[in-house]
């Protein structure tokens, strides 16, 4: 499959999980795929898997190393097209023991690092040409739950971010949408039982259970259905589709 070809795709947090899976799909579309994460390792095990990925270290919280990133990728891939912020973290803890650190890094992942990724994207852009800008957000952005209020509060954040630069961009060819997916099947999910588990003394299948069911098809999300939603946003046919915030969640409400 071809209908990417000619694209270069930026994805952070690309190293497991939906960005990953994301990476992969866009380069089986035909994108260059320019894959940036913190860890270089599981970067270049990823683009070892195809030839049209660039694996490359930034942490999108800052700024210089990720314009930096960008630049080389801009050098040996030419200017981004489509951008999907992925990069986050989520870590719980009661409102009452979410200190002003874990609130703030919780802040600088989740939402900082999109609008660093953004800015530093599309100042590389040309506006006049299909483009797309997708941040992976969650229900978390549309939503609260208990016990993750930092998590949530940077979310809602992406959410209103996507929505006021689509309006910013809305007569360039450039869209700007947000995908909200449910819980979903990744090493973060993983380490969220394995923290029920810890705290709550709950065996591990209760653990899966407590978080699937919030879901009313009573499963996880997947991380190639994530994957397949971008690839569509990127289409053609999504062109009218901006300043959306796309559940993907089973119907969760």
């Amino acid at each position: 499959m071809t209908e990417l070809m000619g694209h270069h795709a930026i994805v952070t947090g690309a190293g497991s999980g939906a960005g990953e899976a994301i990476a992969l799909a866009l380069a089986e579309r035909g994108a260059r795929v320019t894959a940036l994460g913190r860890r270089l390792e599981p970067l270049q095990a990823l683009a070892a898997r195809d030839d049209r990925i660039l694996a490359l270290s930034a942490d999108v919280t800052d700024r210089a190393e990720l314009d930096a990133a960008i630049a080389r990728a801009v050098e040996k891939n030419g200017e981004p097209t489509l951008v999907i912020a992925n990069a986050g973290s989520a870590e719980s803890a009661p409102f009452l023991r979410t200190d002003a650190a874990l609130f703030r890094s919780t802040l600088d992942v989740n939402l900082t690092g999109v609008f660093n990724t953004f800015q530093a994207t599309l100042s590389r852009m040309n506006q006049r040409q299909p483009g797309r800008l997708i941040a992976i957000a969650s229900t978390a952005g549309l939503k609260g739950y208990g016990y993750v209020s930092a998590y949530c509060a940077a979310k809602h954040g992406v959410i209103g971010l996507v929505r006021s630069l689509a309006q910013e961009l809305a007569k360039t060819g450039v869209t700007v949408n947000a995908i909200c997916p449910g819980f979903t099947d990744t090493p973060m999910l993983h380490r969220s039982i394995d923290t029920i588990v810890e705290k709550t003394g709950r065996s591990r299948a209760e653990a899966e259970a407590s978080l699937r069911n919030v879901n009313p098809q009573g499963r996880f999300i997947q991380p190639d259905e994530i994957a397949e939603t971008v690839i569509w946003l990127c289409g053609d046919a999504a062109a009218s589709i901006t300043g959306q915030a796309i559940s993907l969640s089973g119907g969760e409400t």
